[in-house]
């Protein structure tokens, strides 16, 4: 029986706390990247292993969101969502706080479980909380905690992380605290059926939807092989101070343009061969990237960012068709399939992580891992190409 909280319906008023909740976690998930020579330096730690913090929360988080999900699909939703954002708070706390680098590491898997969880449960909230006819504003209004996050709070975050690295995790800490509160008052209650681990990982026996999967991983380990490590391949150009800022600013932006744009372009065209374009887009820009960080002086610093806002205008492109293309696999389980592919991408962004930190511990150069990330997105276009061949010959013998 329904109590006449979970009858009340989740209006913008109520909504806005869990968009303040993605706000934070839109801060934690990309200002550490921006600060990891203060890290290492205040950890006494590689710079290498403090590219680890970043990939262990991606690593974690996606294992941990479909796992966590199925087995809290029983709960009241209100209660996941305050429990998931209450332990994201706390790992950040803990990071904050921490006296050494595994105390760090710690909290950054503490609060990878709790950002996993809460991103798993807030869209299905969402979407089962509004009216069908508001439900694409609803999540519109949701999700972007996470683009206002990297427009406005990174660059904040960074700002005051050139004082200490710790003071945007106290910042991630106060925000995810407010929202926790807020939610606690203002968001209503709702139970919704619950799927099991198995129901949940049913699409992965299907290899052309694994093989979509995987395309993803493959882009986001390009992606973030460099962006975890982008303050070393700009800062012998531009220094550690405002440029950084202005860079993770003009990504984020930038990755919201490209997202717009390619939205529209995925409506009109095959998202496979949307795909296809922006994977070969960006081998391109990786190339014309390693050739241009070999100028000198000021053209070499005009080549990194023409190069790093190139990478976020196509890889911000890529979610619309890679989401599509997965719906057009699997419209039957489209809610599971796209929850797959957001843990596939969390795989994608560890694994570009620890990639990049292998190949600089061994000696290579920052800049060597741009053309290393041209290398991975070549293994990502064989498989994109043989998965939509494969999918088209399974559809003729259909």
């Amino acid at each position: 029986m329904r109590t006449s909280d979970e009858a009340r319906p989740a209006g913008y008023g109520a909504l806005l706390w869990l968009a303040l909740a993605n706000f934070s976690m839109g801060i934690d998930g990309y200002v550490l990247a921006g600060l990891l020579p203060q890290i290492a330096r205040d950890l006494d730690v590689s710079r290498a292993a403090a590219g680890q913090l970043v990939a262990v929360f991606a690593l974690t988080a996606a294992i941990a969101g479909p796992v966590l999900s199925s087995l809290t699909g029983r709960w009241e939703r209100k209660l996941v969502i305050s429990l998931s954002l209450a332990v994201f708070v706390a790992g950040n706390l803990l990071i904050a706080l921490a006296p050494d680098y595994t105390v760090a590491m710690l909290g950054r898997i503490v609060s990878a479980v709790g950002g996993a969880l809460l991103s798993a449960v807030v869209s299905a909230y969402v979407l089962a909380k509004t009216a069908p006819e508001r439900r694409g504003r609803a999540l519109s209004f949701v999700l972007g905690g996470f683009l206002a996050a990297t427009a406005l709070g990174v660059p904040v975050g960074l700002i005051i992380g050139q004082q200490h690295w710790r003071l945007p995790l106290f910042l991630v800490t106060a925000v995810g605290a407010v929202a926790l509160i807020g939610i606690l008052i203002n968001v209503p209650r709702l139970h919704l059926p619950a799927l099991s681990l198995r129901e949940t990982l049913r699409p992965l026996a299907r290899p052309a939807v694994l093989g979509a999967i995987l395309v993803a991983t493959g882009i986001m380990c390009a992606s973030y092989l460099c962006f975890t490590y982008a303050t070393y391949i700009f800062g012998p150009r531009v220094g550690e101070g405002p440029a950084i800022v202005a860079a993770l600013f003009g990504y984020g932006v930038i990755s919201l343009a490209g997202n717009i744009l390619s939205g529209r372009i995925t409506d009109r065209i095959d998202p496979k061969t949307v795909i296809a374009l922006i994977i070969g887009i960006l081998i391109v820009v990786a190339l014309l990237g390693s050739a241009g960080l070999l100028l000198p002086g000021v053209a070499g610093a005009v080549a990194a960012f023409a190069w790093f806002f190139a990478c976020a205008f196509f890889n911000g492109g890529s979610g619309v068709a890679l989401q599509s293309r997965l719906g057009d696999l699997a419209p039957e389980s489209m809610s599971l399939v796209l929850a797959l592919n957001g843990s596939g991408m969390q795989l994608g962004s560890a694994l570009g992580g620890m990639l990049g930190g292998a190949l600089l511990a061994s000696g290579l150069e920052a800049d060597g891992l741009v053309p290393a990330s041209a290398v991975v997105l070549a293994v990502t276009m064989v498989l994109h190409l043989f998965v939509s061949r494969a999918g088209r010959r399974v559809a003729l013998a259909a």
